[in-house]
């Protein structure tokens, strides 16, 4: 029987992670606090949730894809929220990129309703999640994993079961700390590139086809040169990633050095530019403090996935069976 999926968040990644599961025909109800971001998918075939409540006690998967832990806090216990509609055999599946101890405490509540909970955060930008061949993390047990994993394989492409509740979170956090390293360390190779008299498109190249090479690069790099510095995501976001990231170290006392830097640098790039800046203008503190512009002509206002929309499937980590979990 085709299980029933609740949507709730459509912004930049949730209404195109939304957008894969109806155009590959999942039964889906979606909800947004902007009912009319919902109207394509409701003109597509999606159904509209009254409520986070109705919604739960009518699909099967309920999933959240919201900008903050606060936000899905909100959506799961208000009175009329997701976690007063689950029951035995149902899944909630949160897609945002959280804090671990609120998906533990969420989790706990929807496990006392009779439900599963699964943390299944993405990797791999819009352009990516907008084709269904981003990548998913995924926390829980393995019955629910396999459970979710049709849906998961529907809205992306490389699936990793990461271990028990809460353990996705905290890769997605670990990624986006290092997606932001690798940012900010760009923007500085890009600057000293120029100042040092180098052609800026000959400059990309060197990077691209070197160990300097990254998933970053080939991505924020082109949209920091075009000039639109548009990759979807905004400092704010940022910000609160790496200090999630910060508060896993802090929790198990790993004296960092790196990230307290990262966050001090996208602080003041907050204060200067506004929290929903395009987080690749973070090069605007070096340029101007060097007199250059990081322009060239050539490359893209944004990025788009160029390969083919293809069956997802599950990654199984060097050395484990997948059954391990």
């Amino acid at each position: 029987m085709r299980q029933k999926v609740g949507f709730i968040g459509l912004g930049n990644v949730g209404g195109k992670l939304a957008g894969s599961l109806l155009r590959n025909n999942v039964d889906l109800t979606v909800r947004d606090l902007e009912k009319s971001v919902a109207q394509p998918f409701l003109e597509g075939g999606a159904k509209w949730g009254e409520s986070p409540k109705k919604m739960a006690e009518a699909v099967d998967i309920i999933i959240t894809c919201l900008p903050s832990p606060a936000a899905s806090a909100a959506v799961m216990e208000a009175e009329d929220g997701a976690l007063a509609g689950l029951s035995d055999g149902k899944i909630w599946a949160e897609m945002s990129t959280t804090d671990v101890n609120e998906v533990h405490r969420l989790g706990a509540m929807a496990n006392a309703a009779g439900a599963q909970a699964v943390d299944c955060p993405v990797s791999g930008g819009c352009h990516r999640a907008a084709t269904g061949n981003i990548a998913i993390f995924a926390g829980c047990n393995r019955e629910t994993f396999e459970r979710m994993l049709p849906v998961l394989t529907t809205m992306g492409r490389r699936i990793l079961h990461t271990g028990e509740l809460g353990s996705a979170s905290i890769l997605k956090v670990v990624t986006n700390y290092l997606a932001t390293a690798n940012l900010l360390t760009l923007c500085e190779a890009l600057v000293t590139s120029k100042v040092a008299g180098m052609d800026l498109n000959t400059a990309y190249e060197a990077i691209r086809i070197s160990s300097g090479n990254s998933f970053v690069h080939e991505t924020e790099s082109q949209v920091i040169l075009n000039g639109s510095r548009d990759i979807n995501f905004t400092m704010d976001l940022v910000c609160k990633d790496i200090g999630l990231f910060g508060d896993i170290a802090r929790d198990n006392n790993v004296p960092l050095e790196i990230s307290p830097l990262m966050e001090k640098i996208f602080a003041d790039g907050v204060e200067r530019y506004g929290p929903r800046e395009f987080s690749p203008n973070i090069i605007r503190r070096l340029e101007e403090a060097s007199g250059v512009e990081i322009l060239a002509p050539g490359f893209p206002a944004q990025m788009t996935d160029d390969e083919p929309e293809e069956p997802g499937y599950e990654v199984i980590p060097k050395g484990r069976n997948k059954k391990f979990y």
